[in-house]
């Protein structure tokens, strides 16, 4: 397809998108009871006692399944909080953790059992890793094989490569590192009414970088749409990072003058204080988010001169039975679209496995 030649007819798009996904991000940030879950005794009662079956059958963390997880009471807010992802607001955070009091597998184990109980974790990286760790590793923001969640730099907003991601908070920076969320569906909204011009553009699809990690007989890029509108969901695929960097390579579909004031406008956008809201997650949130309605940032942060202090968080990236069709074109980055097994990052080295630090 040339550039030139729209890929998706905008009269073909609806005028607005409403629904639970399509908030509005000075509402959700003076109403947390909508995405704010405080664990009771009784809750963390319940995840502790499945962390230590879990750990007596001496296995792996990366090897946690719901039956090796099990849960009694919380278990009906774990299928609650599937249905908030796949069908509300798109995102939770679960407060109230005694982090403090766990060791470091400890924790993980109830990380990666919730996550067991929510869908199937998938690969953050070449390594294999389906528990990953977000931290300040010094690597370099203008490195174009480095990830920016391995620098303290600000992220800008962006998806991640699997139906959902979650994060367990250990360790705060010193000063900054807040999470960041907007709705792709509320951007949608303001530049279907504003600009339906430049948002007929970000349904082409557009080049975004690897960044070094490349499945087998694939380019070191993806050309995947913005925007996709497929089976009457909007989808959301975005790192305009890694956008920019893809127009290095030879091959990659070049931005038009129109396809960048696209993205200028979705950015500004996302970064619109009216659409998107901020948190500071404490130690022993667990907050997941929505990969495919919503974006999601962190902004930059001083860390603790101490490493044993230092900002740490856990990440996972999970696949979700029940969830909504994806395009073909998410093979790309995806492999399969096979709901509740699709997602992740997947080269000819990699073996899966969960790291504990």
């Amino acid at each position: 397809m040339m550039p030139n030649q729209p890929s998706q007819n905008i009269a073909d798009l609806p005028l607005r998108i409403t629904g639970p996904a399509a908030w509005i991000g000075v509402e959700m940030a003076g109403n947390p009871d909508a995405w704010l879950y405080q664990l009771s005794s009784e809750d963390i009662a319940d995840l502790e006692n499945a962390a230590r079956h879990f750990i007596a059958l001496g296995l792996d963390v990366g090897e946690i399944s719901k039956e090796t997880f099990p849960l009694t009471t919380f278990s009906t807010h774990a299928r609650d909080l599937s249905k908030i992802l796949l069908n509300g607001v798109g995102v939770q955070v679960l407060r109230g953790l005694p982090i403090a009091d766990y060791s470091q597998k400890f924790a993980a184990t109830i990380f990666c059992g919730l996550g067991a109980h929510l869908g199937s974790a998938r690969s953050q990286n070449a390594q294999g890793h389906i528990l990953g760790h977000v931290r300040d590793i010094g690597g370099d923001v203008n490195d174009p094989n480095s990830r920016i969640y391995q620098t303290c730099e600000r992220q800008t907003f962006h998806t991640d490569s699997a139906d959902v991601v979650g994060l367990l908070c250990l360790q705060e920076a010193k000063q900054g590192g807040r999470s960041l969320l907007v709705s792709a569906v509320s951007i949608y909204n303001r530049m279907r009414a504003e600009r339906p011009d430049l948002l007929e553009k970000l349904f082409d699809p557009i080049a975004t970088d690897r960044r070094g990690e490349i499945p087998e007989g694939a380019k070191p890029f993806m050309e995947i749409p913005v925007l996709n509108w497929h089976m009457g969901h909007l989808t959301v695929f975005y790192q305009r990072q890694y956008i920019d960097s893809a127009q290095r390579f030879d091959g990659a579909l070049p931005l038009t003058p129109e396809h960048v004031e696209a993205l200028d406008m979705f950015d500004a956008l996302a970064n619109d204080p009216e659409l998107c809201f901020g948190m500071q997650l404490e130690p022993g949130d667990m907050q997941f988010v929505y990969n495919h309605s919503q974006l999601h940032d962190r902004t930059g942060f001083l860390d603790w001169p101490d490493p044993s202090k230092r900002r740490h968080l856990m990440r996972l990236w999970l696949s979700i039975d029940g969830d909504r069709p994806l395009p073909d074109c998410f093979k790309e980055r995806y492999g399969s679209i096979e709901i509740g097994n699709r997602g992740g990052i997947i080269t000819k080295e990699t073996k899966l496995h969960a790291p504990l630090d």
